[in-house]
C-alpha cells in the first residue's frame, strides 16, 4: 500500500505535456476574418509520412484555421500496408478536426506527368469516382460535385516545367480551373505567379508536407507557406465563398504575396500610426507599430524620408518623417518591398500622419 501511495505521488508531481498552439496575428481587415490556410499536405494513404490525425494536431499547434489532406489518388507507395479508399483520410481526422476547431476541406491531389501536371480538388463530396486515367473526364467528374480545383506548384518539374499548356486552357475555358499555387514549400514560381495575374485567378500557397511537422522551430522563415483567405466567418461556406471570390494572400518567407484590393486592405489594418511630434514642428516624429506576424519592410518613394524602415513583427520603431519641403508631412509614400501585387511589385501605399491632439485644425490642413 505504502508504495502505491509513493508511486500515486510521483505521478501527480511529474510535469503535465500538454499541448500548445502558436498563434498567428493577422488583424481582421474590412470586416473579414483573415483565415490561416495549408490546403496540400499529405499522409500514409499516399506518399505521406504521418497518420491523418497528425495533419490535424500540427495545424492546431500551428496557428492554422483550415487545412485540406490532399492524397494523391494515382500514387500510393504504402498500399500494401496501409488499405482504405481515397475518402478514409478526411473520414478519420473529421472527427479530431471539429473537436480543435480546424475547418477541414475534403479533397484530393490529380497526379499527372508534367505536362500538364498535379491539381488539387477540394470541397469534394466523394473522392473515389476521380480515380480514373481519363484526364478530361477526371475534371468533368470533379466539376459534377462542385469541387474548387488548383493547379499545384507548375515549376516543380518535367521538360516544360511551368508552361501553361492546352490543358490548363481547355479546363480554365470549362470553368475547371479556379486557382494557381504560386507557392510550394519552400519554392515560388514567378512564372505561375504571372500566369494567375493575366489570367485574373486566385494565388495560393501551401506546404506540400509529406513528413512529420517539427515540433518546435519551423522553416527559416519561422512559418509554413499557407494561404491566408479573407472570409466572412470561420466556416466552410464562408471559406469557400471567399475562394470563389478570390480573397486570397499567399503568405511565403516573410512575403505576403497577392491582388492590391487585399494586400492594402491587411497592410491598413497591421500598420497603427500615432504621432509624437509637438505642434508646429518642422518634421513629423511618429510611433509606427506592426500589428501582425509578418515583419514590414518600407522603401522611400519620395524625397525627405528615410530611405529603408523594417517594422518588425509585433514590434514598434519610431522615425522622423517629412515632406519634400523639409515641413511636418501630412501623409508620406512608400513601397512595401514584402507585400508583393505582382512578379518584383511591391505595394505601393501613402501613410497618413495623424495631427497631435493638442495641434489646432487649421495649422494640421496646410
Amino acid at each position: 500500500m505504502k508504495h502505491k501511495v509513493i508511486i500515486a505521488l510521483l505521478l501527480l508531481a511529474a510535469p503535465v505535456t500538454a499541448q500548445v498552439r502558436k498563434e498567428i496575428h493577422f488583424p481582421d481587415p474590412l470586416g473579414y476574418k483573415v483565415l490561416k490556410c495549408d490546403f496540400h499536405m499529405h499522409t500514409v494513404f499516399s506518399d505521406g509520412l504521418v497518420w491523418p490525425t497528425v495533419r490535424v494536431d500540427e495545424a492546431w499547434r500551428e496557428g492554422l484555421d483550415a487545412i485540406a489532406i490532399t492524397d494523391h489518388v494515382e500514387y500510393q507507395p504504402h498500399k500494401e500496408d496501409v488499405v482504405g479508399n481515397h475518402n478514409r483520410p478526411y473520414e478519420l481526422a473529421e472527427g479530431l478536426a471539429r473537436h480543435r476547431g480546424i475547418l477541414l476541406v475534403r479533397g484530393v491531389e490529380i497526379t499527372r506527368d508534367t505536362p500538364p501536371g498535379h491539381f488539387n480538388v477540394f470541397f469534394t463530396q466523394d473522392n473515389q469516382p476521380l480515380d480514373i486515367k481519363d484526364f478530361y473526364e477526371v475534371f468533368d467528374r470533379a466539376a459534377a460535385q462542385k469541387t474548387f480545383i488548383m493547379w499545384n506548384h507548375p515549376g516543380w518539374q518535367g521538360p516544360d516545367r511551368g508552361r501553361w499548356g492546352e490543358e490548363q486552357t481547355r479546363l480554365l475555358e470549362k470553368r475547371q480551373l479556379h486557382a494557381i499555387e504560386i507557392c510550394n514549400g519552400d519554392e515560388y514560381y514567378a512564372d505561375a505567379h504571372r500566369m494567375a495575374m493575366e489570367r485574373n485567378l486566385p494565388v495560393m500557397g501551401s506546404s506540400d508536407i509529406h513528413e512529420p511537422a517539427p515540433t518546435g522551430a519551423q522553416e527559416a522563415a519561422g512559418h509554413r507557406t499557407m494561404t491566408l483567405v479573407l472570409a466572412k466567418e470561420k466556416s466552410l461556406p464562408a471559406l469557400r465563398e471567399a475562394l470563389d471570390a478570390g480573397r486570397t494572400i499567399v503568405w511565403y518567407c516573410d512575403r505576403l504575396i497577392g491582388r492590391e484590393p487585399q494586400l492594402k486592405a491587411v497592410f491598413d489594418a497591421c500598420l497603427r500610426v500615432e504621432s509624437l511630434h509637438p505642434p508646429q514642428a518642422k518634421s513629423s516624429y511618429v510611433k509606427l507599430t506592426n500589428q501582425c506576424d509578418n515583419d514590414i519592410e518600407l522603401e522611400r518613394s519620395e524625397p525627405g524620408q528615410p530611405r529603408k524602415i523594417t517594422i518588425p513583427a509585433q514590434a514598434s520603431v519610431m522615425v522622423s518623417l517629412s515632406g519634400p519641403d523639409g515641413q511636418a508631412a501630412d501623409k508620406v509614400t512608400y513601397k512595401v518591398s514584402n507585400f508583393l501585387t505582382g512578379v518584383d511589385q511591391p505595394l505601393i501605399v501613402q501613410i497618413a500622419i495623424p495631427r497631435p491632439a493638442s495641434q489646432p485644425a487649421a495649422a494640421a490642413a496646410r
